[in-house]
């Protein structure tokens, strides 16, 4: 069986760092991802998904040091499906989100001229962390509780 996501988009907020009792971090943030397409009218459409997504360990930290909200990544991961019953409804709920296996950094179009290089002629690099084999062993096991998440 394959569980597998690519995603490429913007962070829709500042990521948000815990440290579980263990030492372990996790960085939680929201990943807008677009698609252009041509509609029925022929006119270009857009359409936008927001996904939640999660890092541990050390690329936690580098994801909440270095992105911001409106930062662009690249994130390799696979799918990881939440259950929970909520405290007030007593109602079973359930989210999606995507686990982080390994990352790049993206540089930002901001003033880029034509081709994607930044003002001045010089390329940026792509910083990229792959996550160890055994990255969010940790977490096996943990359910994080939604109901304490910010909403966004």
């Amino acid at each position: 069986m394959v569980n597998k996501v690519i995603l490429m988009g913007h962070l829709t907020r500042d990521p948000e760092m815990k440290v579980t009792p263990s030492g372990l971090e996790i960085s939680s943030m929201s990943v807008a991802t677009s698609r252009k397409y041509k509609g029925q009218d022929g006119q270009m459409q857009e359409d936008t998904t927001f996904v939640d997504v999660t890092a541990f360990g050390n690329q936690a930290k580098a994801i909440n040091q270095y992105l911001g909200k409106g930062k662009p990544i690249f994130i390799e991961g696979r799918l990881k499906l939440d259950q929970w019953q909520d405290k007030n409804t007593q109602q079973n709920r359930q989210k999606l989100s995507v686990v982080v296996e390994k990352f790049t950094f993206l540089p930002r179009n901001d003033g880029a001229q034509a081709g994607g290089a930044p003002q001045g002629g010089q390329q940026r690099s792509n910083i990229g962390y792959n996550a160890p084999p055994n990255a969010g062993a940790e977490y096996q096991g943990y359910e994080a509780d939604p109901s304490d998440q910010i909403p966004f």
